[in-house]
């Protein structure tokens, strides 16, 4: 059971969503793609905004399971 989470967790973070490792290995693919390396600033700003909607969906789903 707990080899099954750890490879769903695992999974969950190779997810191309920003602020996990998944969104790390897209800006590596653009990178390799397009020959540049993107500007620090938008990439810190699109992992920081993809932090916070992680967040945010953490709270909404807490929210939610606590008042069903």
């Amino acid at each position: 059971m707990i080899a099954l989470i750890s490879i769903a967790l695992g999974f969950f973070n190779l997810l191309p969503i920003p602020a996990l490792d998944g969104g790390r290995l897209l800006f590596l693919a653009f990178e390799v793609v397009t020959r540049r390396r993107p500007n620090e600033k938008v990439e810190a700003m699109i992992h920081t905004v993809g932090l916070i909607l992680l967040l945010g969906l953490l709270v909404l789903v807490t929210f939610r399971d606590i008042m069903s």
